[in-house]
């Protein structure tokens, strides 16, 4: 059997012959692509669960501060998201992915340069533009991947995708952390040991991706011929001030994933040091939690285009996470600190929470069939919104640490934001599936 696939401006490409990963809802001249991502972002996150408390070793601020610096972050990565989308429109996804590394790289070697000689001011600054390059390379290429999938496996490929971005980050960089940091002597040295070597992942993520990815719709523009560059690098907000439903299905997955981000902030002293587990073991719960995750993206990708899109997340995304969520904080609290079967329910729980994460995966492809005329700029709202995620999870502890508040005020904000995603999902159905064509 054959297919036609269609970039976003509806130009059919040539048609060729479907194979096995493409029936899976892989795209298979961009299948390379996907490992690439993957290994990008195994070396985008190595640091993830363990660079607040670094940091705050390191550089002597106190942990505020380094909430601040990694909130800045947040927002070059929210930022970062939505130039991805758009840029790609204009000058084609490869493109943007190639500009992603260059900014990781540089501005990573900057970072650890400002650790080494103590700087604050050139920590935060080098540190946020780095925030930056994960999203031009990752999201981009998720563009990519919409733009190249038939419409009745989108939710599946979007389900790929995830599977390659969490099984990165945090998943298999946090294993990485776990095995580099002793290799490199421990402590803080050990840990900036693993960052310089996260920097070789980055590269050959990169190589992955320049050598083995090549088809022709990623090097052009997606966006209408005759639009001025002006005019595509702003659509998507455009977009989303006339259209309401574009706007909660950017904040439906904006709420996604903010919880996730917001853990990594409050969760490591808590674990490592409260209830007396250590770092190894905090850093072994967030492998097997994401682990959990990257098993069931796919498969809430094709579970969405088998039921319907909306009713996966709005049952298993958002409900779901939820209920995960105050899991995940409330069962470590509760079993003894430091008892060995207490670790391994609270990981269970943290596993619920990774697990459910994915029903949130149909936003995906959600978010384009919203808008099927705008498909690019639609994803740039998308795209924004996955990176924002990052911003509001920070936001949102450095907002609550500000008022005196906890780790639980901080799992109860989140709750309170999927109750509003929960009702901002009943706006959100689409057609899908050929219907969609």
């Amino acid at each position: 059997m054959s297919t036609t696939t269609q970039r976003a401006t509806g130009a059919p490409t040539t048609p060729r012959t479907e194979g096995r990963l493409d029936k899976m809802g892989i795209p298979r001249p961009l299948a390379l692509g996907f490992l690439a991502v993957l290994v990008f972002m195994t070396g985008n996150g190595v640091e993830s669960n363990f660079i607040t408390p670094h940091m705050v070793a390191v550089l002597g601020s106190p942990e505020a501060t380094v909430a601040t610096i990694v909130t800045f972050y947040s927002l070059a990565a929210l930022i970062g998201s939505y130039v991805s989308g758009a840029l790609s429109d204009l000058v084609g996804p490869r493109r943007v992915m190639i500009l992603g590394f260059a900014v990781w790289v540089v501005f990573e070697v900057l970072f650890l340069l400002a650790l080494n000689i103590g700087s604050v001011p050139f920590a935060a600054v080098a540190y946020a533009i780095r925030g930056f390059g994960y999203p031009l390379f990752a999201f981009a290429f998720l563009v990519w991947v919409n733009i190249t999938t038939p419409v009745e496996r989108n939710g599946s490929a979007v389900g790929w995708f995830y599977v390659a971005f969490t099984g990165g980050l945090p998943t298999l960089g946090s294993l990485f952390a776990i095995g580099a940091i002793p290799v490199f002597g421990g402590g803080t040295g050990g840990e900036t040991g693993a960052m310089v070597a996260s920097i070789g992942l980055v590269v050959i993520g990169f190589l992955i991706l320049l050598f083995g990815v090549r088809l022709p719709n990623g090097f052009s523009r997606i966006a209408p011929e005759g639009e001025s560059a002006w005019r595509v690098l702003t659509s998507g907000i455009r977009l989303t001030a006339t259209r309401p439903k574009i706007l909660m299905g950017f904040l439906v997955r904006l709420i996604n994933t903010a919880p996730e981000f917001g853990m990594f902030v409050v969760l490591p002293a808590v674990i490592a040091n409260e209830r007396g587990w250590g770092q190894s073991r905090w850093l072994l719960m967030t492998v097997c939690v994401y682990a959990t995750n990257i098993l069931v993206n796919a498969l809430f990708g094709w579970v969405g285009d088998k039921i319907g899109w909306q009713r996966t997340v709005k049952w298993f995304g958002i409900v779901g996470s939820a209920t995960g969520l105050v899991a995940w904080w409330y069962v470590p609290q509760l079993v003894p600190a430091g008892s060995d079967w207490g670790y391994v329910l609270s990981v269970i729980a943290g596993c619920v929470f990774g697990c459910l994460l994915a029903g949130f995966v149909p936003m995906g492809a959600i978010m384009p069939a919203l808008a099927p005329e705008h498909k690019g700029a639609a994803m740039a709202m998308y795209t924004t919104a996955a990176g924002g995620a990052a911003f509001l999870g920070t936001g949102v502890v450095a907002a609550v640490l500000a008022l005196g508040g906890g780790g639980q005020a901080v799992t109860w904000t989140f709750v309170g934001l999927y109750a509003c995603a929960f009702v901002m999902i009943h706006f959100l159905k689409v057609p899908q599936g050929r219907s969609a064509h």
